[in-house]
Protein backbone atom coordinates (compact mmCIF):
# COMPACT_ATOMS: atom_id res chain seq x y z
CA UNK A 1 0.00 0.00 0.00
CA UNK A 2 1.35 3.17 -1.24
CA UNK A 3 0.81 6.76 0.44
CA UNK A 4 -1.12 9.21 -2.34
CA UNK A 5 -0.07 12.52 -2.77
CA UNK A 6 -2.89 14.46 -4.99
CA UNK A 7 -1.28 16.28 -7.95
CA UNK A 8 -1.57 20.41 -6.49
CA UNK A 9 -1.82 21.74 -9.87
CA UNK A 10 -4.82 18.93 -10.77
CA UNK A 11 -6.85 20.26 -7.62
CA UNK A 12 -5.68 24.22 -8.12
CA UNK A 13 -7.51 23.76 -11.35
CA UNK A 14 -10.14 21.80 -9.89
CA UNK A 15 -9.94 18.64 -11.74
CA UNK A 16 -12.90 16.50 -11.10
CA UNK A 17 -11.30 13.69 -11.12
CA UNK A 18 -8.25 14.63 -9.00
CA UNK A 19 -10.66 16.05 -5.88
CA UNK A 20 -12.77 12.54 -6.08
CA UNK A 21 -9.72 10.43 -5.78
CA UNK A 22 -8.63 13.03 -2.95
CA UNK A 23 -12.09 12.37 -1.17
CA UNK A 24 -11.79 8.79 -1.90
CA UNK A 25 -8.49 8.55 -0.11
CA UNK A 26 -8.68 10.47 2.47
CA UNK A 27 -12.49 10.37 3.90
CA UNK A 28 -12.00 7.26 5.68
CA UNK A 29 -8.88 9.11 8.21
CA UNK A 30 -10.84 12.11 8.24
CA UNK A 31 -13.87 10.58 9.49
CA UNK A 32 -12.32 8.83 12.28
CA UNK A 33 -10.62 11.48 13.25
CA UNK A 34 -14.21 13.70 13.58
CA UNK A 35 -16.03 10.49 15.16
CA UNK A 36 -13.96 10.41 18.29
CA UNK A 37 -15.10 13.99 18.77
CA UNK A 38 -18.65 14.12 18.00
CA UNK A 39 -21.13 11.60 18.58
CA UNK A 40 -24.01 12.45 16.31
CA UNK A 41 -23.51 10.64 12.79
CA UNK A 42 -25.32 13.53 10.97
CA UNK A 43 -23.00 16.14 12.28
CA UNK A 44 -19.89 13.79 11.48
CA UNK A 45 -21.29 13.83 8.12
CA UNK A 46 -22.23 17.39 7.85
CA UNK A 47 -18.64 18.36 9.29
CA UNK A 48 -16.92 15.97 6.56
CA UNK A 49 -18.35 17.82 3.69
CA UNK A 50 -17.79 20.90 5.10
CA UNK A 51 -14.14 19.98 5.27
CA UNK A 52 -13.94 19.21 1.65
CA UNK A 53 -15.61 21.95 0.24
CA UNK A 54 -13.34 24.49 2.46
CA UNK A 55 -10.41 22.46 0.63
CA UNK A 56 -11.57 22.95 -2.46
CA UNK A 57 -12.06 26.77 -2.19
CA UNK A 58 -8.69 27.20 -0.29
CA UNK A 59 -6.75 25.23 -2.29
CA UNK A 60 -5.13 28.36 -4.31
CA UNK A 61 -3.48 29.04 -0.25
CA UNK A 62 -2.01 25.63 -0.28
CA UNK A 63 1.57 25.84 1.52
CA UNK A 64 3.60 23.17 -0.25
CA UNK A 65 5.88 22.88 3.31
CA UNK A 66 3.29 20.88 4.58
CA UNK A 67 1.61 17.42 3.15
CA UNK A 68 -1.54 17.68 1.85
CA UNK A 69 -2.97 15.35 4.40
CA UNK A 70 -2.09 17.96 7.05
CA UNK A 71 -3.81 20.60 4.66
CA UNK A 72 -7.14 18.44 5.37
CA UNK A 73 -6.64 17.89 9.05
CA UNK A 74 -6.24 21.39 9.15
CA UNK A 75 -9.38 22.25 8.19
CA UNK A 76 -10.94 19.14 9.59
CA UNK A 77 -9.42 20.41 13.29
CA UNK A 78 -11.24 24.15 12.37
CA UNK A 79 -14.76 22.59 11.51
CA UNK A 80 -14.47 20.41 14.42
CA UNK A 81 -14.31 23.38 16.62
CA UNK A 82 -16.65 25.24 15.38
CA UNK A 83 -19.47 22.38 15.64
CA UNK A 84 -18.93 21.86 19.05
CA UNK A 85 -18.78 25.38 19.46
CA UNK A 86 -22.01 25.50 18.19
CA UNK A 87 -22.99 22.96 20.50
CA UNK A 88 -21.94 24.33 23.44
CA UNK A 89 -23.72 28.07 22.57
CA UNK A 90 -26.77 26.28 21.85
CA UNK A 91 -26.70 23.70 24.92
CA UNK A 92 -27.54 20.99 23.13
CA UNK A 93 -24.64 18.72 24.67
CA UNK A 94 -22.98 18.49 27.98
CA UNK A 95 -20.02 20.86 29.17
CA UNK A 96 -18.65 18.06 31.24
CA UNK A 97 -18.64 15.82 28.34
CA UNK A 98 -17.82 17.71 24.68
CA UNK A 99 -16.30 21.10 26.96
CA UNK A 100 -13.25 19.37 27.47
CA UNK A 101 -12.53 17.92 23.33
CA UNK A 102 -13.21 21.54 22.84
CA UNK A 103 -10.70 22.93 24.98
CA UNK A 104 -8.09 19.62 23.45
CA UNK A 105 -8.41 21.17 19.91
CA UNK A 106 -8.52 24.95 20.48
CA UNK A 107 -5.28 24.87 22.77
CA UNK A 108 -3.53 23.03 19.67
CA UNK A 109 -1.33 25.03 17.29
CA UNK A 110 -2.04 27.19 14.69
CA UNK A 111 -3.22 25.28 11.05
CA UNK A 112 -0.40 25.36 8.01
CA UNK A 113 -2.57 27.89 6.74
CA UNK A 114 -2.32 30.27 9.76
CA UNK A 115 1.36 29.22 9.50
CA UNK A 116 1.65 30.01 6.06
CA UNK A 117 0.78 33.81 6.70
CA UNK A 118 3.31 34.35 9.06
CA UNK A 119 6.72 35.94 8.04
CA UNK A 120 8.51 37.39 10.98
CA UNK A 121 11.83 35.35 12.38
CA UNK A 122 9.72 33.08 15.26
CA UNK A 123 7.98 31.55 12.90
CA UNK A 124 11.17 31.17 10.17
CA UNK A 125 12.79 29.36 13.11
CA UNK A 126 10.04 27.03 14.28
CA UNK A 127 10.02 26.20 10.26
CA UNK A 128 14.09 25.71 10.79
CA UNK A 129 13.33 22.90 13.78
CA UNK A 130 10.60 21.42 12.08
CA UNK A 131 13.12 20.76 9.66
CA UNK A 132 15.31 19.42 11.93
CA UNK A 133 13.26 17.38 13.88
CA UNK A 134 11.95 16.02 10.45
CA UNK A 135 15.53 15.20 9.53
CA UNK A 136 16.66 13.44 12.73
CA UNK A 137 13.41 11.40 12.85
CA UNK A 138 14.29 10.07 9.37
CA UNK A 139 17.96 9.48 9.71
CA UNK A 140 16.98 7.60 13.11
CA UNK A 141 14.20 5.51 11.46
CA UNK A 142 16.52 4.46 8.76
CA UNK A 143 18.81 3.52 11.46
CA UNK A 144 15.97 0.98 13.23
CA UNK A 145 17.03 3.45 16.21
CA UNK A 146 13.23 2.81 17.43
CA UNK A 147 13.92 2.70 21.42
CA UNK A 148 15.84 6.01 20.53
CA UNK A 149 12.86 7.49 18.37
CA UNK A 150 10.53 6.58 21.76
CA UNK A 151 12.63 8.33 24.20
CA UNK A 152 13.01 11.20 22.36
CA UNK A 153 9.43 11.60 21.14
CA UNK A 154 8.79 11.05 25.24
CA UNK A 155 10.92 13.86 26.15
CA UNK A 156 10.16 16.52 23.74
CA UNK A 157 6.64 15.79 22.24
CA UNK A 158 5.23 14.15 25.60
CA UNK A 159 6.57 16.02 27.69
CA UNK A 160 8.33 13.64 30.02
CA UNK A 161 11.08 13.83 32.14
CA UNK A 162 13.94 11.80 32.91
CA UNK A 163 12.66 9.53 34.91
CA UNK A 164 9.50 9.42 33.62
CA UNK A 165 10.98 8.56 30.01
CA UNK A 166 12.53 5.64 32.57
CA UNK A 167 9.81 4.12 33.81
CA UNK A 168 7.34 3.80 30.62
CA UNK A 169 9.99 2.52 28.75
CA UNK A 170 11.40 0.47 31.03
CA UNK A 171 14.90 0.91 30.78
CA UNK A 172 18.02 -0.01 32.20
CA UNK A 173 18.38 3.17 34.25
CA UNK A 174 18.23 7.00 34.21
CA UNK A 175 21.95 7.31 32.89
CA UNK A 176 20.66 5.37 29.65
CA UNK A 177 18.05 7.76 28.95
CA UNK A 178 20.58 11.26 30.17
CA UNK A 179 22.96 9.33 27.18
CA UNK A 180 20.19 9.19 24.62
CA UNK A 181 19.27 13.03 24.88
CA UNK A 182 22.68 14.04 24.79
CA UNK A 183 23.75 12.31 21.81
CA UNK A 184 20.29 13.35 19.84
CA UNK A 185 20.46 16.87 20.94
CA UNK A 186 24.13 16.82 19.67
CA UNK A 187 23.21 15.79 16.35
CA UNK A 188 20.06 18.03 15.95
CA UNK A 189 22.65 21.20 16.40
CA UNK A 190 24.54 19.62 13.79
CA UNK A 191 21.61 19.92 11.62
CA UNK A 192 20.77 23.38 12.59
CA UNK A 193 23.95 24.47 11.88
CA UNK A 194 23.79 22.67 8.23
CA UNK A 195 20.15 23.92 7.69
CA UNK A 196 20.61 27.71 8.27
CA UNK A 197 24.63 28.42 7.62
CA UNK A 198 23.86 31.88 7.94
CA UNK A 199 23.31 31.42 11.78
CA UNK A 200 19.79 34.13 11.31
CA UNK A 201 17.75 31.31 13.65
CA UNK A 202 20.42 29.48 15.06
CA UNK A 203 20.39 31.27 17.93
CA UNK A 204 16.32 30.78 18.76
CA UNK A 205 17.02 27.27 18.39
CA UNK A 206 20.13 26.98 20.58
CA UNK A 207 17.87 28.01 23.75
CA UNK A 208 15.00 25.63 22.78
CA UNK A 209 17.26 22.66 22.13
CA UNK A 210 18.45 22.71 25.62
CA UNK A 211 18.90 20.77 28.63
CA UNK A 212 14.90 21.20 28.98
CA UNK A 213 13.08 21.89 25.87
CA UNK A 214 9.89 23.79 25.21
CA UNK A 215 10.76 25.94 28.49
CA UNK A 216 12.37 28.61 26.72
CA UNK A 217 12.89 30.05 23.75
CA UNK A 218 11.02 27.97 20.79
CA UNK A 219 8.25 25.26 21.73
CA UNK A 220 9.88 22.40 20.69
CA UNK A 221 6.70 20.34 21.61
CA UNK A 222 4.19 22.27 19.52
CA UNK A 223 6.79 22.52 16.84
CA UNK A 224 6.84 18.92 16.91
CA UNK A 225 3.11 17.82 17.21
CA UNK A 226 2.53 20.51 14.53
CA UNK A 227 5.22 18.82 11.86
CA UNK A 228 3.75 15.69 12.77
CA UNK A 229 7.68 15.42 12.91
CA UNK A 230 7.20 11.52 13.88
CA UNK A 231 4.28 10.47 12.50
CA UNK A 232 4.83 6.98 10.36
CA UNK A 233 3.40 7.18 7.03
CA UNK A 234 -0.02 5.71 6.34
CA UNK A 235 1.45 2.23 5.05
CA UNK A 236 3.34 1.52 7.56
CA UNK A 237 0.27 1.86 10.02
CA UNK A 238 -1.46 -0.34 7.88
CA UNK A 239 1.31 -3.28 7.89
CA UNK A 240 1.50 -2.65 11.50
CA UNK A 241 -2.44 -3.86 11.49
CA UNK A 242 -1.56 -6.71 9.23
CA UNK A 243 1.43 -7.62 11.47
CA UNK A 244 4.08 -7.56 9.04
CA UNK A 245 6.43 -4.99 11.03
CA UNK A 246 9.76 -5.92 12.94
CA UNK A 247 9.27 -6.04 16.86
CA UNK A 248 10.67 -2.52 17.31
CA UNK A 249 9.27 -0.89 14.54
CA UNK A 250 5.62 -2.50 15.60
CA UNK A 251 6.59 -1.19 19.48
CA UNK A 252 7.63 1.86 17.81
CA UNK A 253 4.15 3.07 16.31
CA UNK A 254 2.02 1.51 18.80
CA UNK A 255 3.44 3.95 21.13
CA UNK A 256 3.57 6.64 19.11
CA UNK A 257 -0.40 6.06 18.81
CA UNK A 258 -1.30 5.03 22.28
CA UNK A 259 1.37 6.28 24.41
CA UNK A 260 2.54 9.73 22.48
CA UNK A 261 -1.18 10.07 21.72
CA UNK A 262 -1.20 11.07 18.05
CA UNK A 263 -4.56 11.83 16.66
CA UNK A 264 -4.00 12.24 13.43
CA UNK A 265 -2.47 8.55 13.65
CA UNK A 266 -5.13 7.27 15.88
CA UNK A 267 -7.46 8.33 12.79
CA UNK A 268 -5.48 6.51 10.44
CA UNK A 269 -5.47 3.01 12.15
CA UNK A 270 -9.00 3.91 13.05
CA UNK A 271 -9.96 3.75 9.41
CA UNK A 272 -7.54 0.90 8.12
CA UNK A 273 -8.86 -1.31 10.77
CA UNK A 274 -12.83 -0.26 9.75
CA UNK A 275 -12.21 -0.48 6.51
CA UNK A 276 -11.88 -4.67 6.84
CA UNK A 277 -15.03 -5.07 8.87
CA UNK A 278 -17.49 -2.07 8.13
CA UNK A 279 -19.22 -1.47 4.49
CA UNK A 280 -21.76 0.49 5.77
CA UNK A 281 -19.82 3.95 5.60
CA UNK A 282 -19.38 3.51 1.50
CA UNK A 283 -23.51 4.74 1.65
CA UNK A 284 -21.98 7.57 3.63
CA UNK A 285 -19.50 8.54 1.68
CA UNK A 286 -21.02 8.30 -1.70
CA UNK A 287 -23.29 10.84 -0.26
CA UNK A 288 -20.81 12.97 1.03
CA UNK A 289 -19.12 12.78 -3.09
CA UNK A 290 -22.24 13.51 -4.65
CA UNK A 291 -23.44 16.49 -2.62
CA UNK A 292 -20.01 17.57 -2.82
CA UNK A 293 -19.92 17.57 -6.90
CA UNK A 294 -23.41 19.27 -7.37
CA UNK A 295 -23.13 21.76 -4.42
CA UNK A 296 -19.45 22.91 -6.56
CA UNK A 297 -21.19 22.77 -9.83
CA UNK A 298 -24.33 24.14 -8.58
CA UNK A 299 -22.24 27.71 -7.66
CA UNK A 300 -19.68 27.28 -10.94
CA UNK A 301 -16.77 26.21 -8.93
CA UNK A 302 -16.58 23.48 -11.22
CA UNK A 303 -17.33 22.73 -14.77
CA UNK A 304 -20.00 20.91 -15.47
Amino acid sequence: MSDFEPEIALLSARDDAEWLRVQREYQGRLYSFVQRRVRDRDACEDILQETFLGAIRGIGGFDPRYSFEQYLFGILRNRTIDHLRRQRSLQLVSQAEEGPVLEELVREEDTPATLGAEQDLAERGRALLADVLREWVQETWAEREFQRLMVIEGLFSAGWRNREAWEKLQLRDQTTIAGIKFRALKRMRELTAAFDPSGECSAQLASSLGEDPGSVGIDVAAVWRRSRASCPARHWIARRLAGSLEASMAEFIDFHIDSAGCPWCAANRDDLSRRSREQDLEAMFERVGASTMRLLRSRGELPP
